[in-house]
């Protein structure tokens, strides 16, 4: 069986909590780096380092079609395929961090992944407030994850192992 239909154990779901306002800030900041990262070169490698002189006004949103297929396409694509596969991102994986169906704790259908995506852009237009509004709310749920129906889930039992001493 695949990621996607193994729910959470009774006692993952035990163990879990949901992830604050500040871890969820830190990946949201590392997914930004490891994306700039992924896209940089190619833009550059197409376009030169005049991309990064790139007046909206004058040119519109994107350089060209190589600009929306990098800038958009791969983050798209490798976040919907990260969360329906792994039920993380780049930058939650460095802190345990999963996204689940927020009834089930199941990884994400295609259709969550895509609605979730697209949200990011209702949390973010109100001065960013969709994202903040994840340090208020009881369940840790940014906008974004209230319309696709998502947590996003850290272990509570994460650092070191105990101490654990043989039987003399």
């Amino acid at each position: 069986m695949t990621s996607q239909g193994i729910p959470m154990t009774d006692l993952e779901a035990e163990t879990a909590e949901y992830a604050g306002f500040w871890i969820r800030s830190w990946t949201w900041l590392i997914d930004s780096i490891f994306f700039l990262l992924l896209t940089a070169p190619p833009l550059v490698a197409i376009y030169g380092w005049e991309y990064y002189d790139f007046d909206i006004e004058t040119h519109g949103f994107f350089a060209g079609p190589a600009d929306a297929i990098i800038s958009f396409g791969v983050p798209f694509f490798v976040t919907i395929w990260m969360w329906m596969k792994y039920r993380t991102s780049p930058g939650k994986v460095l802190f345990s961090l999963k996204v689940v169906k927020a009834d089930t704790g199941l990884a994400l259908t295609l259709q969550q992944s895509v609605i979730r995506f697209f949200a990011y852009f209702v949390s973010f237009l109100p001065l960013c407030i969709g994202f903040i509004w994840v340090a208020i709310d009881s369940k840790k749920q940014g906008w974004h994850d209230k319309i696709a129906g998502t947590v996003v889930v850290r272990s509570k039992q994460r650092g070191t192992e105990a101490v654990r001493f043989p039987q003399a």
